[in-house]
């Protein structure tokens, strides 16, 4: 028996537990479109391909399974590169289905075709950022490739991978007991553990040591290992602070979260990592903004700490830092062990009442010098102040999806994160753009939790066209602009650096910022509020949660700094021998 291979791919989709594609049409992909009209398969349309890709990823992160998108030739596969490189860099598991020219016009120019250096070489454009990227050479290669692609994206460290499909291969007629064999397959790998020899060896060096540490990264999240985390730190009573993508895998109110790291971390917590004699890395990568540029003075000093460091992936181990114990291991698997064997040789829990107390007083001392900016009635607003109404007015277990700049380096410093995998952030790309269009991913994997975008004027203004989507497909995400009329970090950056603000902020209409974007969602048919004082605020903001409805809050907020302890190397290159940063610019 004989079946198209768009018809197959949608039947195997659907067998798979897809529920949702992310993409774009074009002349290439509408035979998969077809045949997903009446199947139980819901395609997510977009206006550009960026939004799909940066949804998509929203999507992954918040369900935990891999996401597919689905895209056009050339310019749909270029705009959709910078959210597929996001989720790259972020470890998000994507299917990135691409329709290309028909496999028997390779190198003639057929419309739209990509081959300046070699011909049928459309998908050499993703090969730098993704796990693999294959070309479908011949229909009966496809379902063995599919197959691959999945187990790929999820495998080991999780990310995306290109499959590259000639517009003739989705139209070919197959086999089908060509796609009946993977029925077999199993869908999901065993991953490797932890040796309860090496478990006993890391938790004796941690209960020895004068002051342990373990140091989280987003990896936690990724491998569903908050609860194990939660275990080991409340058994073995050893602080934990974290990365920008580690924040929420414990939860910030528990007595040992000391918080991130780094150059947006507190100095009362890159202290902390400094004395530390052991630390325990977990599924992170000691990246540069959480561990201020490797400078050995500010956040991180290995030796004479000792490092010992658990990551999927062995090409992290060792990178960045000297490794004393360095292990392969899926996280949740790990702890599990760990956790066995803390309680073999420790078979009671351990206390540390007075780092406790010494947490919750930096925590005291910490809210109380941030209750001015917190509670300022000044209009523009504070930054401080649109956070704290913000946490206020949110549930614990609301989902949070961030940009660029204050939105993302403040949260990561002062606002309280409580169920793991509520913190939805760009990390190692840090794509302006993406906080509001992952918001929509995010919301279709979760309909019934409260969805909330912090985000720049700037990274709003990228492409405000995701509330097309959000009309369409009645998504009751609130988008909180925070609206400082200008790209307000590299504003800061720049200001203390040449005392201009050349080519980072934004011209006025009076008093008025443009464009007003409360404006633009409800030509999109959404609900847009612009604020005008700071009191204002909070009520708006819970009557749109309340609404249940697609809503844009604009605010006009102050370009103050997002206060800094860390270090950042691109300070020594632009100002040698000068202790700036950021500052305000208004």
């Amino acid at each position: 028996m004989k079946d198209l291979v768009s018809h197959q791919l949608v039947k195997y989709l659907e067998d798979r537990g897809v529920r949702h594609i992310f993409g774009l049409c074009g002349h290439t992909n509408i035979a998969v479109l077809s045949a997903m009209a009446n199947s139980r398969l819901k395609f997510v349309n977009v206006r550009h391909e960026q939004i799909a890709a940066h949804a998509a990823d929203g999507y992954a992160r918040a369900t935990g399974k891999t996401s597919v998108l689905l895209t056009h030739l050339s310019p749909g596969l270029t705009n959709a590169a910078t959210g597929v490189a996001n989720a790259s860099l972020d470890c998000t598991p994507m299917v990135v289905i691409a329709g290309d020219v028909p496999s028997h016009y390779f190198g003639k120019h057929p419309h739209q075709e990509v081959n300046l250096h070699a011909d049928g070489s459309q998908f050499e454009i993703y090969r730098p950022f993704v796990k693999r990227a294959w070309r479908v050479d011949k229909a009966e290669l496809f379902p063995e490739i599919i197959e691959k692609a999945f187990l790929m994206a999820e495998s080991g460290q999780p990310g995306p991978v290109l499959v590259d499909v000639p517009m003739d291969v989705f139209s070919a007629q197959i086999d089908v007991s060509l796609f009946d064999r993977l029925k077999g397959n199993a869908k999901t790998l065993k991953k490797p553990s932890l040796d309860e020899e090496t478990a006993a060896t890391i938790v004796r060096a941690l209960g020895e040591a004068a002051h342990p540490l373990l140091y989280v990264g987003g990896g936690i999240v990724l491998a569903k290992a908050a609860d194990e985390l939660m275990d080991f730190v409340d058994h073995m009573a050893i602080p934990v602070a974290h990365s920008l993508m580690g924040k929420g895998a414990l939860s910030d109110d528990h007595p040992l979260t000391l918080g991130m790291s780094g150059f947006w971390g507190t100095k009362f917590i890159n202290q902390q990592c400094l004395k530390a004699d052991w630390v325990l890395g977990l599924g992170t990568r000691f990246k540069e903004a959480d561990c201020s540029s490797w400078y050995p003075d500010f956040t991180f000093n290995f030796p004479p700490s000792k490092l010992i460091h658990i990551d999927i992936d062995p090409s992290e181990i060792g990178r960045n830092f000297p490794t004393e114990i360095g292990a392969v291991a899926d996280l949740k698997a790990a702890l599990k062990v760990l956790n066995k064997v803390a309680r073999q040789i420790y078979p009671k829990a351990r206390r540390n009442p007075g780092l406790e107390a010494e947490i919750a007083a930096y925590r005291k001392e910490f809210k109380a010098s941030n209750v001015k900016m917190a509670t300022s009635d000044a209009f523009p607003m504070m930054p401080e102040r649109i956070l704290a109404d913000v946490r206020a007015a949110l549930p614990r277990d609301a989902l949070i999806t961030t940009d660029v700049g204050w939105n993302k380096n403040g949260v990561g410093q002062q606002f309280g994160i409580f169920t793991p995998g509520s913190f939805i952030t760009p990390g190692g790309y840090a794509t302006m753009g993406f906080g509001p269009a992952a918001a929509l991913g995010v919301k279709m994997a979760c309909p019934e939790r409260t969805v909330l975008s912090l985000v720049g004027d700037g990274g709003f203004g990228q492409n405000p066209a995701m509330l097309a989507t959000a009309r369409e497909e009645n998504l009751g995400v609130v988008w909180v602009v925070m609206n400082n009329n200008a790209f307000g970090t590299i504003a800061g950056l720049q200001k203390a650096h040449y005392g201009l603000t050349y080519g980072t902020t934004f011209p006025k209409d009076g008093d008025e910022y443009i464009p007003n974007y409360a404006e633009v969602a409800k030509a999109y048919g959404v609900e847009g509020v612009r604020v005008r004082s700071a009191d204002a605020f909070k009520p708006a903001l819970e009557a749109a949660l309340a609404s249940g409805k697609p809503t844009v809050i604009d605010v006009a907020m102050i370009n103050n700094p997002t206060p800094t302890s860390g270090h950042w190397n691109i300070l020594d290159i632009y100002s040698p021998d000068k202790s700036v940063s950021h500052v305000a610019t208004d």
